[in-house]
């Protein structure tokens, strides 16, 4: 029974070769040969604990995007491409679509108002197959305008000097041709005194609610002090950031800065910079354990169990809105570090800004004694009751009715990431990189890479050509389809198709050192 299963030897085999060891299967159907067959996708997983390789894979191709964008010389070219016929006329007939489909939705043809529907998504979709970005407007008509709140900074905050962003990303040049950046970190205030392990001294006097509100509301906080120093400095700063969970289960906030930056503008700004929840208040559970809402079919909404009131409607709960439900503030630590490029220090630093991608946030801060379990079980318990967006389902525990709710929402139980054990409050992206950081995507950076390799088997005469998949048809498998290739022999597959393209490009770089390579199992004599 200690023996290792066969298929356990397979994942093991397929980590070592860098084979997803999780891959889902879709169905390829080739339209010009009339061929149906099933190909091992990988999972995409940046998880180490999940899928191994695939979580190298993605940490390896953020290092990248990290270095090819920290210490830029020259501007990135960001001039966009001139719209084309096809992209023309196909939004032309969506604007027809958007038409008829209003037109069926006030004489209440819902059924025709369905089927346009989704012909403008498919249209949608073909529109960014052209290449076409950013965000279409919707097809409904345009609902109640949200409140506009004052931007008048507060009272207690410093104030900031502004100055006209300039339409420029690359920082100063100094004397010799040295063009330094910056490395900075950010931590959230204190909620109380802490241990060396991050519990606190005296969990009873520890607020739980503002540390499970600062999470929840910690991206904001950055977006606005980007905003905040771009405008102090006077032009467009570019970062590359992580999000890091301190011992003490707060988030942090790790950044690679091209340009140099006074360490005193960096501090000033972040004593400056907060951000103002709109929110109703949310202080006081209005309903708990088994006395919760329910759902009305005739009034389509939630109402009282006692009363049959229905709650009341998030967008009349704003507008009563008078002062902010929350205010978040970083902390008085900030540390800034001037970093220059091609110095070994500078790759030192991209691999501590990359160390911990490859685990979740709740695998990254350590719950190895009871202490540590106790508090972050009080951690998740005041997430747990903590909205994360206007469309949570824990505002109906506040008599708040959010926005999207329906007969299937459940008061009280969220499904957004912010909630979860393994985020402790972080429902956004690890990984924060600002739109002209590289001049590329990550799925140019990706294609680089691709590129490099076909370039380097050519050289010795292994030709890659690019297949044509204009006539492929991708789809998902359904359940239960008997066609579909065990597991195992998927990974057996990848396995050998790995090891073929590791010998050809080992064969690329001897040809490229120069040395021949020694195919003898015997030593040859002088």
């Amino acid at each position: 029974m200690r023996q290792p299963m066969a298929l356990d030897v397979a994942k093991a085999a397929a980590e070592q070769h860098g084979v997803c060891v999780r891959p889902f299967t879709m169905e390829v159907e080739d339209r010009a040969t009339y061929e149906i067959r099933y190909v091992a996708v990988p999972c995409g997983s940046t998880v180490e604990s999940v899928c191994a390789p695939c979580a190298k894979k993605a940490k390896a191709l953020r290092m990248a995007q990290c270095r090819e964008g920290w210490h830029m010389a020259e501007e990135p070219d960001f001039t966009p491409d001139p719209p084309t016929k096809d992209q023309k006329e196909l939004l032309t007939f969506r604007a027809d679509l958007v038409k008829a489909y209003r037109e069926a939705v006030e004489v209440g043809a819902a059924g025709d108002a369905d089927e346009l529907r989704e012909e403008i998504h498919s249209v949608d979709e073909e529109l960014r197959q052209l290449g076409v970005r950013g965000r279409f407007p919707s097809p409904d008509v345009p609902g109640r305008r949200p409140v506009k709140r004052s931007t008048r900074r507060r009272q207690d905050a410093p104030n900031l000097p502004r100055r006209r962003v300039e339409k420029r990303t690359v920082g100063r040049e100094y004397a010799g041709g040295f063009r330094p950046s910056m490395f900075v970190t950010l931590t959230l205030d204190t909620y109380g005194r802490v241990r060396d392990d991050g519990t606190p001294v005296d969990p009873d006097s520890y607020d739980y609610r503002r540390a499970a509100r600062d999470a929840v509301h910690f991206a904001s906080l950055v977006d606005r002090w980007w905003q905040n120093l771009r405008r102090v400095v006077g032009w467009d700063v570019q970062y590359f950031a992580t999000v890091e969970p301190q011992k003490r289960a707060a988030p942090h906030l790790h950044a690679a800065v091209r340009g140099s930056i006074p360490h005193e503008t960096i501090r000033l700004v972040t004593a400056a910079t907060y951000h103002q929840v709109w929110w109703p208040n949310h202080d006081e559970r209005v309903y708990s354990g088994d006395h919760l809402p329910v759902w009305d079919a005739r009034a389509e909404a939630f109402v009282d169990p006692d009363t049959r009131q229905p709650l009341t409607a998030w967008a009349d709960a704003v507008e009563a809105v008078e002062e902010p439900a929350h205010v978040v503030t970083f902390g008085r630590q900030v540390h800034s570090k001037g970093i220059l490029g091609g110095s070994g220090e500078a790759g030192r630093h991209i691999g501590y800004l990359t160390k911990y991608l490859t685990k979740s946030i709740g695998e990254v801060v350590e719950q190895t004694t009871d202490r540590q379990r106790r508090h972050a079980d009080r951690v998740a318990d005041e997430l747990a009751v903590t909205p994360c967006s206007d469309r949570c389902p824990v505002w109906l525990l506040y008599g708040v009715q959010p926005r999207g709710v329906s007969s299937r929402t459940t008061p009280g139980h969220c499904k957004g990431r912010a909630h979860r054990r393994t985020t402790l409050g972080l429902p956004g992206r690890r990984v924060l990189v600002s739109r002209k950081w590289s001049g590329k995507t990550l799925a140019d950076h990706r294609a680089d890479r691709k590129r490099f390799v076909i370039e380097a088997l050519k050289a010795v005469g292994i030709e890659k050509p690019e297949p044509d998949t204009s006539q492929l048809v991708w789809h998902k498998v359904r359940p239960g389809d008997p066609n579909v290739p065990p597991r195992a022999h998927q990974l057996m597959h990848a396995i050998a198709q790995r090891v073929t393209w590791k010998a050809e490009y080992d064969r690329a770089l001897l040809a490229a050192s120069g040395a021949p390579p020694d195919l003898s199992a015997v030593p040859q004599a002088a």
